[in-house]
């Protein structure tokens, strides 16, 4: 079986898609599936080896530029990279096409009608698209949802959101993953509030802003931020209130760092706020935290639910800094159960593996 995996975007890319694309590229490949990667190069980055992952055999890396040739390399669109993937596509005539860029899903099916194409949607953006765009989003999400021979989506939520949108039709339902360590170092439980982590983007649906403000009423705690630009950093210290807990922001790290910290790290935070785009995430970083065997505290949100059980992390109202604060206090107030909710989290990650992931996703390909 061969695979074109078609990924319009720069990598190695500072965002968890870029980790789950080239997680999932390497376990086909390791599973005996011929797999190109087409994507566009970031030099002088390795795409996989920023990841911390090894290029398998049967992984082959196809850098296709968004730019023209000099003197004209100043030019880019993603048409050059189309037009570049095109050939690709020709020369691959066996292949079955994946996509995960909506836009690029739908050029695919109306340029190769007769070709094999996998979508895996990681968002609805008939909600999450900008207001002006979301009927033009909405068309072109119909469209491939019709056509498209697998559908697969990041969590139930998305799946359920996609049938009521577009009609019934099959969602295989595939979240996020993991690389699960072996082993850990031992985490200091007894001085757990001194270990607590939040590791992310900085956007304002992941809910950064309100951990901020309910670190003003957690006097005695440490708190690690890894993530943020340069301008985001900025404004969230601007935030930071003169007293509480001791933030420390760590700027965006390679991810072994962010791992690293995790593992010695025993309350982890998913502070997610109660936008569309929370409402169809399956974020990495909670099956991370999952697997560092770290007590959660996380927004109650359906995507959430549907993978930690009621019992499995402290929720808390999203949006609502002093839930949040009242969340964390109560987990470093109790130790042992901080380090109970850990070791389950930690078990229970050993079923949402990069490896576990990738090998449904193979009987799902040889299934079409």
């Amino acid at each position: 079986m061969r695979l074109l995996y078609a990924f319009p975007e720069p990598l190695p890319l500072a965002r968890a898609r870029g980790v789950q694309v080239a997680h999932s590229v390497a376990e086909l490949a390791r599973m005996g599936i011929e797999v190109e990667l087409a994507y566009v190069p970031n030099p002088p980055l390795d795409p996989l080896a920023y990841y911390g992952v090894e290029t398998p055999a049967g992984l082959s890396l196809t850098p296709l530029s968004r730019s023209l040739p000099w003197p004209l390399a100043g030019i880019h669109s993603n048409r050059l990279f189309l037009w570049r993937l095109q050939q690709r596509i020709a020369a691959a005539p066996d292949a079955i096409l994946f996509a995960r860029h909506l836009k690029l899903a739908m050029l695919l099916r109306q340029s190769r009608p007769e070709r094999k194409l996998v979508y895996e949607a990681h968002e609805v953006f008939s909600d999450t698209a900008p207001p002006a765009k979301r009927a033009v989003q909405f068309e072109m999400e119909s469209r491939v949802l019709r056509t498209a021979t697998l559908v697969i989506a990041n969590s139930l939520p998305t799946a359920a959101r996609l049938r009521e949108l577009h009609g019934e039709r099959e969602i295989a339902v595939l979240p996020n993953g993991v690389d699960w360590p072996e082993a850990l170092p031992q985490k200091d439980w007894a001085h757990a509030a001194s270990h607590i982590a939040y590791a992310g983007s900085f956007f304002g649906w992941k809910g950064v802003a309100d951990l901020v403000q309910a670190s003003s009423d957690l006097p005695g705690c440490t708190i690690t931020l890894y993530g943020g630009d340069a301008a985001q950093l900025a404004r969230e210290r601007g935030r930071a209130p003169a007293a509480g807990a001791q933030l420390e922001f760590r700027g965006h790290v390679p991810q072994q760092e962010v791992m690293s910290g995790l593992a010695s790290t025993c309350i982890a935070v998913l502070p997610n706020r109660d936008d569309p785009d929370s409402r169809f995430t399956s974020p990495i970083k909670l099956f991370e935290y999952m697997a560092a065997g770290c007590a959660i505290v996380a927004s109650d949100l359906p995507p959430l639910r549907a993978v930690l059980a009621g019992d499995e992390a402290v929720w808390v109202r999203p949006g609502d800094p002093a839930s949040l604060a009242e969340g964390i206090r109560s987990l470093a107030a109790d130790p042992e159960r901080a380090r109970r909710m850990g070791e389950r989290g930690r078990e229970k990650a050993r079923g949402f593996t990069w490896r576990a992931r990738a090998e449904r996703l193979a009987g799902l390909l040889r299934a079409i």
